[in-house]
């Protein structure tokens, strides 16, 4: 999505950082400083550059704080700006995460800053590399479903508690499969952004890093710790001063969870599914995202069938096609027919300091340019179709082969939805 990324200050144009895609050659410091001067040309003269399009680029700038400015490049056609002010968004908080709001707004030393912020680049560049996780797009935390999620639940609240905390999640294959109660009460960004840098922290079997939450505590930082429990499963606590990761560690991890090892397996073998084996869906469903938008979490796969169904399917679209064009019909459907989803801020709402220039969890609103509000809509292609429909506080996306009759698509999708809905494990 994102090509380049520029970070600079507000007030002076100062480059803080630079990052940009590895096939792609930087662009010279001269048209970096350009583009912030053409933003800051219209600032003094009370119009506000949002975004631009060029023959085959999409630029977007966003400030924040007055302090500041990021600048998005996309060579993607279908990229929108909402997308792209959700990315800068997401490259923002993830700054805050790690550093704190302070120390980004009130800048007393750019060299420092400077260093500073290289502790970001993992995840921001983790935020520019296309995904198998659908967060980016959603603004909502990356989830799986297992059969074993009430045991698994247990031994979480449990785990937790003995830690002297009420915030912790287990993930697998970076989704989270449980989660605690004050956990889902965070925002679906801060949610996203943790589950992130829980993926693109060192290799290690423990790890205790200093974390602020954009959202909830964006100046006082709490401890992610983060234990490996077996390959590709993690458990993550967000606490304070006590305990000692040593401490969790060796008297905490293994009387907690070493029951739970066929558990841990069992949940990790679906990983790429997402939800358990007697949960059966059509066999011309090719993708789906489910997503719930009080709880800020969502679900997306393009590996719904069994490998027996997926056979029987025969010649059907590549994986990374699937993934394209579910991320890309979610993407046109969202903000145009369907509300947008919780987690975007108005462009006016960064740039004049009337909110706290951060992405706010804004109600959800119904499109103004319909006379009703759209439940259900569909789209053909050569080679596929798509349905979406929402029903409460459920979305669903799904990808179909080309073989379904469109008479089918709004049934099936029903369908699918009321399956993966009814146990309550979504």
């Amino acid at each position: 999505m994102a090509a380049y990324l520029f970070c600079l200050t507000t007030g002076g144009g100062v480059p803080l950082f630079t990052r940009s895609k590895p096939d792609l050659k930087p662009l010279p410091y001269p048209v970096v400083g350009s583009l912030n001067v053409v933003h800051m040309f219209g600032a003094n003269h009370d119009a506000n550059l949002v975004s631009t399009t060029t023959e085959h680029t999409k630029l977007v700038w966003r400030v924040y704080h007055d302090s500041i400015t990021l600048i998005v490049i996309s060579v993607d056609k279908r990229a929108s700006d909402s997308q792209l002010q959700r990315f800068l968004d997401n490259v923002f908080n993830s700054m805050v995460l790690l550093l704190g709001l302070d120390e980004i707004i009130t800048i007393k030393n750019v060299e420092r800053l400077k260093r500073d912020l290289r502790s970001c680049y993992r995840l921001i560049d983790c935020l520019m590399d296309s995904s198998e996780m659908y967060g980016d797009v959603t603004g909502c935390v990356d989830v799986m479903m297992c059969q074993e999620q009430l045991i698994l639940q247990d031994y979480l609240d449990s785990f937790v508690n003995s830690a002297d905390s009420t915030f912790g999640c287990l993930l697998v294959s970076g989704k989270v499969a449980v989660a605690t109660t004050k956990w889902w009460d965070l925002t679906g960004q801060e949610m996203y952004l943790l589950s992130l840098l829980a993926r693109v922290l060192p290799p290690g079997s423990a790890k205790d890093i200093p974390v602020y939450l954009p959202h909830g505590s964006p100046n006082v930082p709490h401890r992610l710790l983060n234990f490996q429990i077996i390959q590709g499963v993690e458990v993550c606590v967000l606490c304070g001063p006590t305990p000692s990761l040593t401490e969790v560690e060796t008297e905490l991890l293994d009387r907690y969870w070493r029951p739970a090892m066929e558990s841990l397996r069992s949940c990790l073998r679906i990983h790429l599914r997402g939800f358990p084996s007697n949960i059966s869906v059509h066999i011309g469903v090719l993708g789906l995202i489910i997503m719930h938008v009080e709880l800020h979490k969502c679900l997306g796969t393009v590996h719904p069938l069994s490998s027996e169904e997926s056979q029987k399917q025969g010649k059907s679209l590549s994986i990374a096609r699937r993934r394209d064009i579910l991320r890309s019909f979610y993407q046109s459907v969202t903000g145009t027919v369907f509300p947008p989803t919780p987690g975007t801020t108005p462009p006016e709402v960064v740039e004049n300091g009337h909110g706290d220039g951060l992405a706010s969890e804004s109600p959800v609103e119904p499109h103004t340019e319909f006379v009703h509000s759209p439940l259900d809509t569909y789209m053909v292609g050569e080679d596929h179709k798509c349905y979406a429909t929402r029903e409460g506080p459920y979305q669903i996306y799904v990808l179909f082969s080309k073989d379904v009759p469109k008479y089918a698509l709004r049934s099936i999708s029903m369908t699918t939805l009321s399956a993966l809905t009814k146990d309550k494990l979504f």
